[in-house]
């Protein structure tokens, strides 16, 4: 399902990053601290490109939701947006999706971001200290003081909860680039927490070989990719009857659905096909905005880019890229 943004403000927040207000047609669409849109951007070449952008609002502020973008070299909708986004603006985007969100606010957690990661991770800090008890500790990675996405708002939640959050700069000017030696040192005090980590993939890479240094047993990370498909473009019907396919029993929104699951059609086209509204984002294995739980039965991801060896051990798999392995597949959207 899609819904119409207008552009309330656009905020400059360094050299290079921008954040945009965005008001929804009606009611605000309701989302979890960590979540992200993915916006309808024009393209002179193929008429759109869908990306995908992290809220840096939270869920308990009022007043609009808040997406911040930094521009990328080479890449088109961030340069696009830092570019030609003003007030009045309207977009297409889809609801809020994503799974990089604690399960609690009462916990510990262990926040780690460089450059325009930060943006789920502060919409996750404001709301565990705004609806939680539990103390935050945020290492921020930029390339020099100029570039700190967010620098005075940080400064004021560290002095408004002095004893529930700590913010630590690293500047790669000051100290080079964060290797995972150095990440283990620094983090070994709070490695008892929840982590969550967002930014480039070398910063994300030497925050998990740290944090397996120390023995986290389970690092949250948020990876983008660039989309290739249109995930705003008509769902095809799928043929849900087929001799020879599978059994499918799908515990959605408190309501249970037992449907026929032909072999080579993904469970979202099933789904989306007699008319069960599944979330789904990208639709190209590419975000988890469509994860779900397998409780019985045994599926085949055709592609995935997001989940974890753990998430997959726990029984979690995209609905938009699972295929049937199985006679019955038993499938839960906790």
């Amino acid at each position: 399902m899609s819904i119409r943004l207008r552009v309330a403000r656009v905020i400059a927040e360094t050299a290079d990053a921008v954040s945009l207000e965005l008001v929804a047609e009606g009611q605000r669409p309701a989302y979890r601290p960590g979540q992200f849109l993915t916006l309808r951007i024009p393209s002179d070449r193929t008429g759109s490109v869908a990306r995908s952008y992290s809220l840096s609002s939270a869920p308990h502020e009022d007043g609009p939701l808040k997406v911040t973008v930094k521009r990328t070299a080479g890449g088109y909708g961030s340069n696009w947006l830092c570019d030609n986004a003003v007030a009045g603006m309207e977009f297409e985007s889809l609801l809020p999706a994503g799974v990089f969100t604690p399960a609690s606010l009462d916990d510990d957690l262990l926040l780690l971001a460089a450059g325009s990661g930060i943006t789920p991770v502060l919409s996750i800090a404001k709301s565990a200290l705004a609806q939680g008890s539990g103390r935050c500790t945020l290492v921020y990675a930029n390339r020099d003081e100029r570039s700190v996405i967010f620098a005075a708002e940080l400064a004021e939640l560290a002095a408004a909860h002095p004893d529930r959050l700590t913010v630590v700069h690293w500047l790669e000017t000051v100290q080079g680039l964060p290797s995972a030696r150095q990440l283990a040192a620094l983090l070994a005090p709070w490695a008892d927490r929840a982590v969550f980590v967002c930014g480039p993939e070398p910063f994300m890479d030497a925050v998990e070989s740290a944090a397996a240094a120390l023995g986290v047993g389970r690092v949250h990370s948020e990876r983008f990719l660039s989309l290739t498909g249109d995930p705003f473009a008509p769902v095809l019907a799928a043929d849900t009857e087929t001799e020879d396919g599978a059994a499918v029993t799908v515990e959605i929104d408190g309501e249970t659905h037992e449907l026929g699951w032909p072999r080579e059609t993904v469970l979202l086209d099933v789904l989306l096909a007699r008319g069960i509204e599944a979330p789904y984002s990208c639709r190209e294995g590419a975000c988890s905005a469509c994860v779900c739980r397998v409780r019985d039965g045994e599926v085949k991801l055709l592609r995935n880019d997001v989940l974890e060896k753990e998430d997959l051990a726990d029984g979690y798999v995209l609905a938009c890229q699972a295929i049937p392995v199985t006679d019955t597949v038993r499938i839960t959207y906790d």
